[in-house]
C-alpha cells in the first residue's frame, strides 16, 4: 500500500486502486509492450519486438518504489520501471489528451458573414500565439478568414506553409480560380458553382482548402459556404433512414480528362470513431455512374436528393464577397463551397489556391500546444 496506489496483481492484469477511490486495469503485455525503454531514446519510436514475449505474459512480482511502479519480469528480462502519475494519465482506454482535439461548432445560416473567425496575415505569420488561437478557431467551425495579404501571388501559400506542407494532386501544388478558354474543371469558369466538397475521386481528399484573393472586380463571384456537419446532423434527426444510407453506402467518385482518370469509392457522410458525423464527401459533378445495388436505389437517390436541397437551403448558408487581401481558409471534407456565377467582362477576378491535409493541422496545433506548456513551465 502507498499514498498513491493499492496493488492488486490479477489474472491477466495488474489493478492500481487509487487514493481517491478511482481504480485502473493495466493488462501486463500492455505494461511489457510500454515499458519506456522498449521505445528509442532519442526518436521516441518503439523498438521493442512484441513477438519476443508470449501473450500470456505475468510478471514475477510488481512493486512500488517511491511515484515508481516496478514490474520485474520472468526470465531475462529486465524490470519496466512507470512513474504512476504517467500511467493514470496514459491507461488503457483513456485516449491521449490531443490539443487537436478541438470541439466541433455547427453553424447554420444565423453565423453570417459577420460570425466567421478571421485573424491578421500579419500576426499569424509572425506570433505563435496568435497562429495557434486561429488555428483553434479555425477549427472549431471549419471555416476562417485571414485579412490584410499582400498583394502577392506567394502570400496566401506562405499562410498555409506556417502550418505544414502543401498538398499536390492532379491540379498541382497550387491552382489559380479564373476564367479559362479551355478549362478542365468547372472552377476555371464562370459558371456558378454549386456547393461541394474537392477533389472526392481521391482516395483521400484534401483536407484545408486556402482560397487567397487576389482580384474579385467582376460582378457577381460571391462565394457561398455550407457546414456539411450541421446539415448531416438535421438530417439525422429529421430522416435516420436517409442519414444512414448516405453513411454507409459507398459510391463512386471520377475525374477524367486527357491526362488522368482519377477514381474513389466514399459514403457521402463519414462518422468518425465517437460516432458523430466527422467528414461530408459531396461533388455532384465528380460522382460517376451510380452502380448500387438496384434494390436500394430508389431510397438511395432520395436520401442524396434531400441532402442537394439541403444544402441549397439559405437557413443552412453563409454568403460573402472575398476582397483583394483577404483569404478564405475551411475544412474542405466537413465545408461545402461554391459560387455566383460572375461576369468576366465587369472586371478580372482571381483566387489562388491550395492545400494542407488534415494530418498537417492538427500536429502543427499540438507543436504549438506543447511549445507553449514548455513556455509556461519555464
Amino acid at each position: 500500500m502507498t499514498d498513491m496506489a493499492c496493488l492488486r496483481l490479477e489474472t491477466r492484469q495488474l489493478r492500481l486502486d487509487w487514493a481517491d477511490g478511482e481504480s485502473h486495469a493495466f493488462p501486463y503485455i500492455w505494461l511489457r509492450d510500454t515499458d519506456p525503454a522498449g521505445f528509442h531514446p532519442r526518436t521516441g519510436e518503439r523498438v521493442f519486438d512484441l513477438t519476443s514475449v508470449p501473450l500470456d505474459l505475468a510478471p514475477r512480482a510488481v512493486r512500488v518504489e517511491g511515484a515508481i511502479l516496478v514490474v520485474d519480469w520472468p526470465g531475462d528480462d529486465a524490470a519496466s520501471r512507470f512513474d504512476l502519475c504517467w500511467l493514470r494519465e496514459n491507461r488503457p482506454g483513456a485516449p491521449r489528451p490531443d490539443p487537436a482535439g478541438v470541439e466541433t461548432v455547427a453553424w447554420r445560416g444565423e453565423l453570417g458573414a459577420g460570425g466567421v473567425p478571421r485573424a491578421r496575415a500579419a500576426e499569424v505569420l509572425q506570433d505563435d500565439a496568435a497562429l495557434a488561437d486561429w488555428l483553434c478557431r479555425g477549427k472549431a467551425y471549419g471555416l476562417s478568414i485571414i485579412e490584410g495579404l499582400d498583394d502577392d501571388v506567394e502570400a496566401g501559400c506562405a499562410v498555409a506553409r506556417r502550418i505544414g506542407f502543401l498538398r499536390e494532386t492532379n491540379f498541382g501544388r497550387t491552382f489559380e480560380v479564373v476564367s479559362k478558354p479551355d478549362p478542365n474543371n468547372l472552377a476555371y469558369t464562370s459558371d456558378a458553382l454549386p456547393l461541394h466538397t474537392d477533389l472526392t475521386n481521391q482516395e483521400l481528399p484534401p483536407g484545408w482548402q486556402f482560397l487567397h484573393c487576389l482580384a474579385n472586380e467582376a460582378e457577381g463571384g460571391g462565394s457561398v459556404f455550407c457546414d456539411g456537419v450541421a446539415v448531416a446532423e438535421d438530417l439525422a434527426r429529421a430522416d435516420p433512414t436517409a442519414f444512414e444510407l448516405l453513411a454507409s453506402v459507398d459510391i463512386p467518385f471520377r475525374f477524367h480528362d486527357a491526362e488522368t482518370d482519377i477514381r474513389a469509392r466514399k459514403t457521402v457522410i463519414r462518422r468518425g470513431l465517437d460516432g458523430r458525423v466527422d467528414e461530408i464527401c459531396f461533388n455532384a459533378h465528380l460522382a460517376d455512374i451510380l452502380d448500387i445495388d438496384p434494390a436500394i436505389m430508389p431510397d438511395y437517390y432520395a436520401a442524396y436528393r434531400r441532402l442537394m436541397q439541403m444544402t441549397r437551403d439559405s437557413a443552412y448558408l453563409v454568403t460573402l464577397k472575398l476582397k483583394a487581401g483577404e483569404m478564405v481558409v475551411f475544412d474542405n471534407r466537413r465545408v461545402l463551397h461554391g459560387r455566383a456565377a460572375f461576369d468576366p467582362s465587369t472586371g478580372f477576378r482571381h483566387l489562388r489556391g491550395c492545400y494542407v491535409d488534415r494530418g498537417e493541422f492538427d500536429s502543427r496545433m499540438r507543436v504549438l500546444a506543447r511549445a507553449a506548456d514548455r513556455a509556461e513551465a519555464a
